[in-house]
């Protein structure tokens, strides 16, 4: 996954930069960069490694370098270094880009045709930003450019391009995957990933990109080059997991529908009567908590916190790529209190479950510190498939997911054609896995949000909800 921030101002917009972008470390933990533009200074740009050192320290000592610049951009990325400057028969530009391009090979290939090459990764692989900037500099203007890239890809792209009259040009995704707001001041114009982001600087919202659009903004004001599309497919994980708090994407508060969707899960347990007697209830930190508020709230049960994180010297950017050093993280950073858990009888609400090892780690700790029985559920249904569309899981195959491993420890092969059975909650095949998974990671009961609770939660339509990593359907 990863984020973005923009400024473009009458006066120096730095700080804003600075602060903006860093209000993104929740969406990535590998690379940050900036890159601002000023007329006497021209393009200056920075990328720093972020996976042991929060955003700010990384960047503070660059701040001098960028003083005077009235307009930038910059990113948090889960993968490629960027921003990019890139010079080409449209101008030298920079450009971010968020996303997954699912067919980065067969467009490589192309370009290779083409004579075009590119530079490459320790890894092998292309900056997949690079590869965007080649299909638009396929074209005679960044418009055009942007349109080819975003049809070209199989997958996502979201952007934003710097360019050399301090204008912004931002492009949502076709089927507007993510979101891309605008906030305005007495100088300029913010435009960003997290609605909160901008409002703490002190912006006030002014307009959200549909679906498709692409936007020019400038100090005095933004102009839509391409207008927005009627389909829509936001990411519904958005509410329910990674987005922050604070912010509100199509009109809807983050906090607000996890409270909602705990609420809902409550609701339906109690209808279906599985909701079990506990003592307390509690949230998986920190995603998982208002989806736990909102359970106790309707279930009439006590919210408690077994456990807190200790953070102050293990910062969120601090995330080993290797499993077993970021369980090992994880559970370090947990300590217990003990006297809500001795001799109790638990229900954790988790935002989602992926691959469940983290998970499995938490509830041995709560076993080890006295726990009677700890029962789990999950504020989003079954993850039955991996996104094409964001990289925001570190899974590599479908068969990572704790879901599918299981169903192919059941019947192998044959459950395959059975996944939706598996996702429901009242199918002999929904039940075979949910004892399945309770047996393998220690739970004392099982239960996931239903796709029709979650969008409920939401409240957008569904048909506007992208939920392929539930349903597989695109």
């Amino acid at each position: 996954m990863g984020g973005f921030f923009g400024v473009t101002s009458k006066n120096d917009c730095v700080l804003d930069i600075f602060f903006g972008v860093d209000y993104h470390s929740h969406l990535g933990t590998k690379k940050g960069g900036m890159a601002l533009h000023s007329k006497e200074k021209g393009f200056q740009r920075e990328i720093h490694n972020i996976e042991n050192t929060p955003f700010r320290t990384k960047f503070e000592d660059d701040l001098y370098e960028f003083e005077g610049c009235v307009s930038g951009i910059g990113c948090i990325s889960d993968n490629d270094p960027q921003p990019l400057l890139v010079r080409s028969h449209l101008g030298t530009y920079a450009i971010t880009t968020i996303g997954a391009i699912n067919n980065a090979e067969e467009l490589l290939q192309a370009e290779f045709d083409k004579g075009h090459q590119f530079m490459s990764r320790s890894t092998g692989n292309v900056n997949e930003t690079e590869l965007v900037a080649s299909l638009i500099n396929q074209r005679s203007d960044l418009i055009s450019g942007i349109k080819y890239a975003q049809e070209a890809i199989e997958g996502s792209v979201t952007l934003l391009i710097l360019t050399e009259d301090d204008a912004i040009i931002a492009a949502r995704d076709k089927l507007g995957r993510l979101p891309v707001l605008i906030g305005k001041d007495e100088e300029g114009y913010a435009v960003s990933f997290e609605s909160f982001a901008y409002q703490k600087l002190g912006y006030e919202k002014d307009y959200e990109l549909g679906p498709g659009e692409i936007v020019k903004i400038t100090p005095e004001g933004y102009k839509t080059l391409q207008p927005a599309g009627e389909d829509m497919k936001i990411c519904a994980f958005l509410w329910s997991y990674y987005g922050y708090p604070n912010s509100n994407y199509e009109g809807v508060n983050v906090e607000v529908m996890r409270y909602k969707n705990g609420e809902i899960m409550a609701r339906d347990e109690a209808a279906r009567g599985t909701l079990p007697e506990v003592d307390y209830v509690a949230g998986i930190p920190d995603s998982g908590v208002p989806h736990a508020m909102g359970y106790a709230q309707e279930s009439g049960y006590t919210y408690a916190r077994p456990f807190v994180k200790y953070t102050p010297t293990w910062p969120r950017s601090f995330m080993p790529i290797n499993q077993t050093e970021r369980n090992r993280v994880a559970k370090m950073k947990q300590i217990p209190v003990c006297e809500l858990i001795k001799g109790k009888n638990l229900l954790f609400v988790d935002d989602s479950i992926v691959r469940g090892t983290q998970l499995r780690e938490t509830v041995e700790f709560l076993y080890e510190n006295g726990a009677s029985s700890v029962h789990t559920r999950s504020a989003c249904p079954p993850i039955m498939y991996g996104c094409k569309y964001l990289n925001f899981s570190r899974s590599t195959s479908d068969m990572e997911l704790i879901t599918r491993s299981t169903i192919a420890e059941l019947e192998g092969e044959e459950g395959l054609k059975h996944l939706d059975e598996y996702s429901d909650p009242q199918s002999e095949r929904g039940k075979a896995m949910r004892k399945a998974i309770c047996e393998k990671l220690h739970f004392a009961s099982l239960e996931f949000q239903t796709i029709e609770g979650l969008c409920q939660a939401i409240g957008i339509e569904p048909c506007k909800l992208c939920t392929y990593c539930w349903t597989g359907k695109e």
